[in-house]
């Protein structure tokens, strides 16, 4: 522990932080294509004016820096520091050291590493604790004082950053790949935080509630919450089981739902990021090493 700080999510928040660089410089500089929020403006001024994004990084979010430590949480604000001078050092660091990947004939494959090892390196800071300053600040002032949504807000941002950037110097072409790029980054950014580890929720209705639910748990060693709930066309009164089991196990649990009641409701969907017993825990309450 470093000032309440865990080594460990200093470790990852500066691994995430090399990896989003590096995407920045040997993809987007190299490939002349944009990027939302803050980092799209240090590349907007890059490409226009020659500034150097490592610097251009931390002079933009100094101002923010000056307000967000009223919004974000202690450790999280200087988690969000460490995450932003380590982004501008790793960019100083790769402009020194880069590697010509001569990929200009295939922009398609431009778009996809740069969404993948950008959304590789913000997700990994972002599932440690960290930011890189910027947008997310103002996005949580603007939600506190005019209630919009942080998603609305960074989406909004990003729309006129790359905007901006197809006016001022993306040719038509390059600002596509460069959505293409964004929109990548995003998806990749969610994966990382919930994991590659899906398992599937199951609520069940049934009038042998409790024949399912001794089932499951029996052969399937599952835990099975039981709540009320009543039906709003007949008025009557049904229990309404609620299950989590693995993703492979979801063919086995409809197995037993259909060998008691061939008539039950059931509805699956995805869960993420389940914590528990039988999940993250053992019998004994004690982490599952995995």
């Amino acid at each position: 522990m470093i000032f309440g700080l865990r080594l460990k999510n200093i470790f990852f928040i500066l691994l995430g932080s090399a990896i989003f660089s590096f995407g920045i410089v040997h993809f987007n500089m190299q490939n002349n294509l944009g990027e939302g929020g803050f980092t799209g403006i240090t590349l907007l001024f890059y490409f226009l004016w020659g500034w150097d994004p490592a610097i251009s990084n931390i002079v933009l979010n100094i101002p923010t820096f000056a307000v967000g430590w009223r919004f974000l949480g202690r450790n999280m604000f200087l988690y969000t520091v460490i995450g932003t001078l380590a982004v501008s050092a790793f960019l100083w660091i790769f402009q020194q050291h880069t590697y010509q990947l001569h990929l200009q004939s295939d922009m398609t494959l431009v778009a996809l590493f740069a969404g993948v090892t950008i959304g590789i390196g913000l997700g990994i800071i972002f599932r440690y604790g960290g930011t890189t300053g910027g947008v997310d600040i103002i996005a949580r002032i603007v939600h506190k004082y005019a209630g919009w949504s942080m998603g609305k807000t960074m989406f909004l941002f990003d729309a006129v950053v790359i905007a901006t950037s197809i006016i001022a110097y993306l040719e038509l072409v390059e600002g596509m790949y460069t959505l293409v790029a964004v929109y990548i980054g995003a998806r990749v950014i969610d994966f990382i935080q919930e994991g590659a580890y899906t398992a599937r929720g199951a609520t069940i209705i049934s009038g042998k509630s409790n024949e399912i639910a001794d089932k499951i748990i029996q052969d399937m060693e599952r835990g099975v919450t039981v709540l009320q709930g009543r039906g709003r066309y007949t008025g009557e009164n049904r229990d309404v089981l609620y299950c989590v089991v693995g993703r492979n196990e979801i063919f086995r649990l409809k197995n037993i739902i259909n060998s008691v009641d061939p008539h039950a409701f059931v509805a699956v969907s995805s869960v993420h990021d389940v914590l528990g017993e039988g999940f993250t825990l053992d019998e004994n309450k004690n982490p599952i090493s995995h």
